[in-house]
C-alpha cells in the first residue's frame, strides 16, 4: 500500500507567452515543473511519482533527473490523467493525489492535509473560499452579479482512493475540467480541505512574477523552508592523447589532439559536475558513476551533469549561477564559449544567463603550459527552493 502523486505536464500552456510551454519556462533558475516535481519528492507520504509529458518535452523531462515515471499525455488534461492512472494499474498504489505541473507552490502542509483527509473519504481537493463580488458581463460591461455564497476556487492536487479515481476515469466520456468533476461522476464524495493562497496555477504571464515573488517570501519567511545557500567548487585534468577532437563543456572541438579519460573526458563538465555535487555533499563524480564500472567507458558526459542537476531538483534546490574556466594554450576556447554556454544551458535545464564559461592560458608555464593537457576550475552557487 503506497501514495502516488501525478504531476500533470503535457499541455501546451500558450496564453503565458513566451517560446516554451510554461511549465518549461524558467522560474528563480529551474523550470516552472521543477519547482511541483521537488515538492512531491520531498514529501514523506509520497513513495512514487508519475510525470505525465508531451512527446516533445521527453528530453527536457529527462534533463530534470531523478526517480520519476514519464508517461505520455493525451488529447486532453482528463486523458492525459487517465495514462498515467493506467500505468499505475496493478502496482501497489492505493492512493493518488494529481497535480498541475504549472502550480509550483504546492507546500508540503498541503500535501500531508490531503493525504489525511483520504482517510475520511474516497476523494480530498484543496479549495479556496470566494471573498470577492462577483459580476456577470456582456459586452465588457456589467451585466448584474452572482451570489458568492458557497462558491470556492478549486486548486489541486486532488487526492483519491487509486481504484475509484481510475474506475471514475475508464467511466467517464471526457472533456472534464479537473479530476473532481470526473469523481463527482462516478458518485464519489469529495472533501473540500483548506487550499493555499500561494498555491497559484501560472497561467498569464504576469503570474511568473507573482510566483517569483512567492518563491523569494517562501525563503525568507516561510517555517517549513529555511534559507541554505550552497557554493561548490570542482577541479579536473585530462592528459592529451591521440585524436583530431577534444569535448569541451559539451562542444565537439576540433583540435590536433584528443583528450584521455574513461568517459569522453570532457574537463570542463566534469568540473562543473565535480561542483555541483561539492555543495550538495555528495562526493564526485567516481562516487555515483565509479570508474571501475565498465558502462561508463566512453560515456558522454552530459550524464554525470544531467544527473547532478537531478539531484540539485530533488534536494529541493536551484542552481543559480554556475562559472567554468578552462586552463590550455590550445585550442582556442573564445571563439567556442557561446556555443558551449548554450549547450551547458540545454543539459542542465537552466537560462544561459546564469552559465560562464571562460579561458586562461598558464603563461606556457606547467603542464598545461607545455600542452600537455588540459585542466579546469568551476564554482556554483545554489539557493534552497
Amino acid at each position: 500500500m503506497s501514495t502516488a502523486a501525478i504531476i500533470v505536464a503535457a499541455g501546451r500552456g500558450t496564453r503565458a507567452g513566451g517560446d516554451l510551454p510554461k511549465q518549461w519556462q524558467d522560474l528563480r533558475g529551474q523550470p516552472v515543473l521543477a519547482h511541483s516535481l521537488a515538492a512531491f519528492r520531498a514529501a514523506p507520504g509520497i513513495a512514487r511519482v508519475v510525470l505525465v509529458i508531451h512527446p516533445d518535452d521527453r528530453d527536457r523531462a529527462a534533463a530534470l533527473g531523478g526517480a520519476v515515471d514519464l508517461v505520455e499525455g493525451g488529447a486532453s488534461r482528463d486523458a492525459s490523467v487517465r495514462n498515467a492512472l493506467e500505468s499505475l494499474a496493478g502496482s501497489d498504489v492505493t492512493r493518488v493525489l494529481i497535480h498541475d505541473g504549472a502550480r509550483p507552490l504546492v507546500s508540503q502542509a498541503l500535501i500531508a492535509r490531503l493525504i489525511a483527509a483520504l482517510d475520511q473519504g474516497p476523494g480530498a481537493a484543496p479549495a479556496v473560499p470566494v471573498t470577492d463580488a462577483l459580476w456577470r458581463g456582456e459586452a465588457g460591461r456589467v451585466a448584474g452579479t452572482q451570489d458568492r455564497t458557497g462558491l470556492f476556487r478549486a486548486q489541486t492536487p486532488q487526492a483519491f482512493h487509486f481504484d475509484a479515481i481510475l474506475a471514475a476515469h475508464r467511466a467517464h466520456p471526457g472533456g472534464a475540467a479537473d479530476d473532481v468533476e470526473v469523481a463527482r461522476a462516478a458518485g464519489l464524495e469529495v472533501v473540500i480541505v483548506e487550499g493555499d493562497e500561494d498555491n497559484l496555477k501560472v497561467t498569464y504571464p504576469g503570474d511568473f512574477a507573482r510566483a517569483a515573488r512567492s518563491l523569494k517570501d517562501r525563503l525568507l519567511n516561510d517555517k517549513e523552508t529555511a534559507m541554505d545557500i550552497r557554493t561548490g567548487n570542482g577541479f579536473d585534468v585530462h592528459a592529451f592523447g591521440p585524436g583530431d577532437h577534444v569535448w569541451l563543456c559539451g562542444v565537439r572541438v576540433p583540435h590536433h589532439r584528443g583528450l584521455i579519460g574513461h568517459s569522453d573526458a570532457d574537463v570542463g563538465m566534469h568540473a562543473l559536475t565535480d561542483a555541483i555535487y561539492g555543495a550538495l555533499a555528495e562526493g564526485d563524480i567516481g562516487t555515483h558513476f565509479p570508474p571501475s564500472d565498465p558502462q561508463w567507458k566512453g560515456a558522454a558526459s552530459e550524464i554525470f551533469l544531467r544527473h547532478a542537476m537531478g539531484r540539485v531538483a530533488e534536494r529541493g534546490f536551484v542552481l543559480t549561477n554556475c562559472d567554468v574556466t578552462l586552463i590550455c594554450e590550445r585550442p582556442k576556447i573564445g571563439p567556442m564559449a557561446a556555443a558551449m554556454r548554450e549547450a551547458l544551458a540545454g543539459i542542465m535545464g537552466i537560462e544561459i544567463g546564469r552559465i560562464s564559461v571562460k579561458a586562461t592560458t598558464s603563461e606556457k608555464l606547467g603542464f598545461t603550459g607545455r600542452e600537455e593537457g588540459i585542466a579546469s576550475l568551476a564554482s556554483v552557487t545554489l539557493l534552497q527552493a
